[in-house]
């Protein structure tokens, strides 16, 4: 029995981690891969409060070691489920843990892009993450599919490395941060090609094209890669409770859900901005009101 177990380990979960084991409370941060989340997945941070450029990788590195420091316990493990009891019974593949709180920090996933050749050549072509998969196509040309914030700065990541790089959106405007848009039309070898939607991916063993429509009129573009940035789905398919249309957790100011005793804090919650601060100030709220209603019971 913990007093408080936390699902996710990334931004959120951390910082509950912290303000909870702070409150001397039994806490427990279940992760399924790696600490810090999609943060060490970020090239530069120019926005989180007192670090003008850090990258994520080296932020999600001090936010471990701030775990570390002050004796956060962290389990590597994947939940399936979480169901109220008399406590909240936290099931894995091969683990049951019980706790009286339960905090859901499980941020997000990348949204398919939903045509054909998506499935059969990732990781032989089809990537969600410039930061991973970008150094295997030095010189090469590549897509990135989106017009928002994610879309351009990977675009602008990639920039460095291929030869060319397409920035496709199905709109006439991008949705990106102004000096996003500025710094990808600044970099020569990125052009975009708006108004366009993708049909299909294409190759033999891996990607060599991508069949789109600009306008209306059928293309072939011939890339070696296709990077994938059209938004992101909520990792809340292990708890029913009440959830917002597109299935991210609906809460109170205190980060608490319809299910009285079961939280939610970060990119998992129905929110209007998701970033690592507003990620970070979930995860305090949540933390701290959480071990609040234990130690004041």
């Amino acid at each position: 029995m913990h007093d408080i177990v936390i699902v996710g380990g990334g931004a959120a979960g951390l910082s509950a981690a912290i303000y909870a084991t702070r409150a001397m409370v039994d806490t427990l941060v279940i992760e399924r891969s790696s600490i810090g989340g999609n943060v060490s997945l970020i090239v530069d941070i120019e926005n989180y409060l007192g670090f003008p450029h850090i990258s994520g990788d080296d932020l999600a590195r001090r936010f471990e070691e701030h775990a570390n420091e002050i004796k956060v316990k962290i389990e590597t493990d994947s939940v399936i489920s979480i169901k109220k009891d008399d406590n909240f019974i936290i099931k894995s593949p091969k683990n049951e843990y019980v706790a009286k709180k339960v905090i859901i920090a499980t941020g997000m996933r990348p949204r398919k892009l939903g045509v054909m050749g998506e499935d059969k050549f990732l990781g032989r072509g089809v990537s969600y993450c410039a930061t991973c998969d970008g150094p295997l196509f030095v010189g090469g040309e590549v897509a990135v599919i989106g017009g928002g914030n994610s879309a351009l700065t990977e675009a602008i990541f990639l920039s460095n490395i291929a030869s060319k790089v397409y920035i496709i959106h199905r709109r006439d405007k991008l949705r990106a941060d102004p000096i996003y848009q500025k710094r990808a039309h600044e970099k020569q070898n990125i052009e975009f090609i708006l108004n366009s939607v993708v049909h299909e991916i294409k190759g033999d063993e891996q990607v060599e094209s991508m069949i789109i429509s600009t306008n209306g009129v059928r293309k072939e573009l011939k890339v070696d890669g296709v990077f994938i940035y059209i938004g992101n789905v909520p990792n809340t398919e292990m708890v029913d409770c009440e959830k917002d249309n597109n299935g991210f957790i609906l809460t109170d100011g205190n980060m608490m859900s319809s299910i009285e005793g079961i939280y939610a804090a970060g990119d998992c919650r129905a929110k209007h901005l998701r970033q690592i601060t507003t990620a970070v100030c979930d995860g305090a709220i949540a933390g701290w009101h959480a071990a609040n209603s234990i130690t004041q019971a």
